[in-house]
């Protein structure tokens, strides 16, 4: 009996152990639960920042780039990557919510319910290991009566056999055998009765209270498992509901990236790059063995060329070469000698002859050469108005009429400002047209105000309106300018190509004639047609007509004469004093105005230069 009690106990204290980690194994896979949403809350935060990092700025160039529709769809896929992440947001909340929060009060719930069940069981533990220990106390002083009461009948027995002891004192020992007896009978019946009530105790409890609390316990453990089950349901659902949204999300990643036009996208660039200009011709062969073929009494191009005809390779186009080349960096790169300067007269060399013919051996330098170096040279600014038209398009802001840019990107520009201007204009207009109905509805009702109070700002949006269609009707004429110019396949189109080819052929008549000549110098051919020479030079000049005359950095006085006999030199007298325009470049050569029209080059050993020191650190600076 004892030892079958002792298993009982045993048994209830194993089911203490295993509701005990029962609990504990809630609380880790709440925690689990807990560490998921933690995990999807920075991955969904993480998903946000990805997609705000790579969003286009504003004001910037990405934002003019969504014009390419990869990246509009890189947009689209920023966009549906940010809701993406609020889907796993929503996973976060949803598993806080309802699995994590709710886990956390079961499990309380949960402590609490056990704790109450095995108090209740180690009460009625209790119970009946007191019945027990009163059991054993009555069974006790039951068997210790009986022995005492059998101990006092043989006292009394013996007593009443022996002939030497009294009457009284065989009186005495019945007396106490019977007491004993009584006692005995007594200590019996106590114990009959608390047997009977133990045993009834004992068969509530067995049969009774521990199954009932062992009921509640295995019920409680079966809530526990089922509500562990129902916890990873919830888990797998709150994930399914946000897979059709997720799949949305994913199939407006998959039409953004089939809404991708590769033609598109390159047309755009084509568009925005395209500059109007004609490709250029054929670039024509240079003879230098003609200089070879000639004798030296070929003194120039009109007597190697008796007969008047035109050169064959000026008869043939070229393209245009120097689309953005100013006129006066132009013409002085064509009539700028290309002979040493004439050594400056002395007394040694009477015979030294100003200006005189040089050694049909000296090295002369190609056209193409000086070409190469003007292009590669940085253009000096020799006004200050020129200097400032450098600052701007150094700072990037450029002429207002955007002359600057190639032909099909000024007229993109002319029409963005024209567009622009359109629209304030009526922004302007729908504001008057609101300050009208305000100055009506003041006239038919003058208590809400007075419509002499509209009428300077009716003045003020007139006077502005006026000011933004002027600005409109002159960006409209440069446009106009523009759209006449650009390359089309029209008369005017092909009328331009044929004066650029025209240029073409008198640059290469001019490097020719230079390169042939003995004396560097350059003579132009009597037969070429002068209308075409006519019509080139207007063209020309129309392209840089805008260009202003050099300023003087200087003076200069001669102190030899000099005969200007070639093309580009000036005659100059002794004593003479004229206007420094372009300092000597290591040539040897000065470019000198004597006045607004005739302007040259003398040798610089013949003049004394005197620069203006104010002009000269103004251009070192630029």
């Amino acid at each position: 009996m004892c030892r079958e009690r002792i298993k009982k106990q045993d048994q209830f204290d194993n089911l203490d152990k295993h509701m005990q980690w029962g609990i504990e194994f809630v609380e880790r896979y709440n925690k689990f639960v807990k560490d998921r949403t933690d995990i999807e809350i920075n991955y969904a935060k993480q998903l946000r920042n990805l997609s705000k990092k790579y969003q286009p700025k504003k004001n910037s160039r990405e934002e003019e780039e969504q014009k390419f529709t990869s990246c509009r769809a890189f947009q689209t896929l920023l966009n549906e990557m940010n809701d993406y992440a609020g889907q796993h947001e929503v996973i976060a909340e949803n598993m806080s919510g309802l699995i994590f929060a709710e886990l956390a009060r079961y499990i309380q719930e949960l402590k609490q319910e056990r704790k109450m069940h095995f108090q209740e069981g180690r009460r009625a533990q209790q119970h009946i290991e007191s019945c027990w220990k009163q059991l054993e106390a009555s069974k006790r002083r039951f068997e210790r009566d009986c022995k005492e009461a059998e101990r006092a009948q043989q006292h009394f027995e013996k007593m009443d056999a022996d002939l030497n002891v009294t009457k009284a004192d065989v009186e005495k020992a019945r007396q106490q055998a019977l007491t004993r007896h009584q006692m005995a009978s007594d200590s019996k019946g106590e114990y009959c009765s608390i047997l009977q009530s133990f045993n009834k105790e004992q068969h509530e409890h067995y049969y009774t209270n521990i199954p009932n609390i062992f009921q509640k316990i295995q019920d409680l453990d079966e809530r526990r498992i089922v509500r562990i089950g129902d916890s990873m349901k919830t888990f797998s659902e709150v994930d399914r509901q946000v897979i059709p949204i997720i799949g949305k999300c994913l199939d407006g990643i998959t039409k953004a990236a089939e809404s991708i036009d590769e033609k598109n996208d390159t047309q755009l660039v084509i568009e925005a790059f395209k500059s109007g200009f004609e490709q250029p011709g054929d670039v024509e062969f240079e003879d230098f063995s003609q200089t070879m073929k000639r004798t030296v009494s070929e003194s120039s191009l009109s007597s190697s060329r008796p007969d008047g005809k035109q050169d064959s390779k000026s008869g043939k186009s070229k393209g245009k070469l120097w689309p953005f080349i100013k006129k006066n960096k132009l013409m002085s790169l064509l009539t700028s000698p290309h002979q040493p300067p004439p050594p400056p007269p002395s007394s040694s060399t009477p015979s030294a002859v100003p200006n005189g013919p040089q050694s049909p051996k000296q090295q002369k330098e190609p056209l193409s050469h000086r070409l190469n170096e003007f292009m590669t040279s940085k253009p000096k600014i020799h006004c200050f108005r020129s200097l400032k038209r450098g600052l701007s398009l150094k700072l990037g802001s450029g002429p207002e009429d955007f002359s600057h840019l190639p032909p099909e990107q000024r007229r993109k520009k002319l029409q963005q400002k024209i567009d622009e201007i359109n629209k304030e204009i009526q922004k302007e207009s729908d504001q008057r047209d609101a300050l009208t109905k305000m100055k009506d509805v003041y006239i038919k009702n003058p208590q809400m105000g007075d419509p002499n109070s509209v009428d300077p700002r009716l003045a003020e949006i007139g006077q502005t309106i006026e000011k933004l269609r002027q600005e409109s009707q002159k960006f409209e004429a440069w446009l106009a300018e523009v759209e006449g110019r650009l390359p089309a396949k029209t008369d005017q189109g092909r009328r331009q190509s044929e004066m650029y080819e025209l240029q073409s052929s008198a640059v290469n008549n001019c490097a020719q004639d230079r390169e042939s000549s003995p004396d560097g110098s350059y003579t132009e051919e009597q037969s070429q047609d002068p209308q075409l020479k006519v019509a080139a030079q207007n063209e020309f000049d129309d392209e840089f007509d805008d260009e202003e005359v050099l300023a003087s950095i200087g003076t200069c006085k001669a102190m030899y004469p000099f005969e200007g006999q070639n093309e580009g030199t000036i005659t100059i007298a002794e004593g003479e004093t004229l206007s420094v325009i372009e300092e000597d470049k290591g040539d040897g050569w000065t470019r000198v105005r004597r006045n607004e029209d005739e302007e040259g080059y003398v040798p610089t050993s013949y003049v004394e230069v005197y620069l203006d020191k104010s002009v000269k650190g103004a251009m070192t600076y630029i």
